[in-house]
């Protein structure tokens, strides 16, 4: 219990960049709680899998607020999503348990080069141009399969690869984001799944309070301050420059990329 004032602090610290940015808290959730969970001596060859676990049961909860919001406005496209969706559990579950299976080390390379994709995609804003026309059933069920995967190992809601895969086929920026507020739901749902399910193998190893490869204590902290910082972030964007948090937040993941590259070696 004594490590609640971190988990608050990252909590907060989730919450206001979510709103801000709209962007899931995924790619600060995992080092940071990577961090912390080492500092509390948890086993070291599961950390990194109880960051991912606890991070992907975090985004259930910011993923339903976002997309209350968006579909608010009109902004999903649900015949879209209802065609990711079947592709996307699958990929999901199967990431998680691929996940399972990966050393600590191999999932923090993983992690490290998606984060700096991430952070170098944000610095230089890339939009995709529209070339083509979304794909059939089986076209979606297979992008859904990929979003899933990817998403699952590295335990963000899906927005960094679905926006860009929907805005390549000509749906609107707008619209594309919304939709993949809506995707984020069933993979952060399935993604929980799998990793819980893939850590009652592992209990005995695991830290108590731990739900599979979900650490209680933190998910509850964690979501209690962002859901009170949210609402502040969406508000600041609309009164300060976006352009320059948007930057520090680029460095903060570039910083937290390269401690984890650090710490590799």
């Amino acid at each position: 219990m004594e490590w609640w004032p971190a988990y608050l602090l990252l909590g907060a610290m989730v919450g206001f960049f979510a709103g801000l940015l709209g962007i899931g808290g995924g790619l600060i959730m995992v080092p940071v709680l990577t961090f912390i969970f080492s500092a509390q001596h948890f086993p070291a060859d599961r950390i990194l899998h109880l960051a991912l676990g606890t991070t992907m049961a975090a985004i259930i909860f910011t993923s339903v607020s976002s997309l209350r919001t968006h579909h608010a406005h009109g902004a999903v496209n649900w015949q879209v999503v209802q065609h990711l969706t079947p592709g996307i559990i699958v990929g999901t579950l199967g990431g998680a348990t691929l996940a399972g299976a990966l050393s600590s080390q191999f999932l923090s390379v993983i992690f490290v080069v998606f984060i700096f994709y991430a952070a170098t995609q944000m610095l230089l804003k890339t939009t995709p141009q529209p070339s083509r026309q979304l794909p059939g059933k089986v076209g979606m069920f297979a992008a859904g399969n990929v979003i899933g995967v990817v998403s699952s190992l590295v335990a963000i809601g899906g927005g960094l690869l679905t926006v860009p895969f929907l805005s390549i086929c000509n749906v609107r920026l707008q619209q594309a984001i919304g939709t993949a507020a809506a995707v984020g739901f069933p993979i952060a749902l399935a993604g929980t799944i799998g990793y819980i399910a893939n850590g009652m193998a592992q209990s005995q190893a695991l830290p108590e309070y731990s739900l599979g490869y979900v650490y209680l204590p933190a998910l509850g902290w964690i979501m209690l301050a962002s859901m009170l910082t949210a609402p502040l972030g969406a508000r600041t964007t609309h009164a300060v420059q976006t352009g320059t948090l948007r930057k520090v937040f680029v460095v903060l993941l570039y910083l937290l990329g390269i401690k984890m590259l650090v710490g590799l070696f």
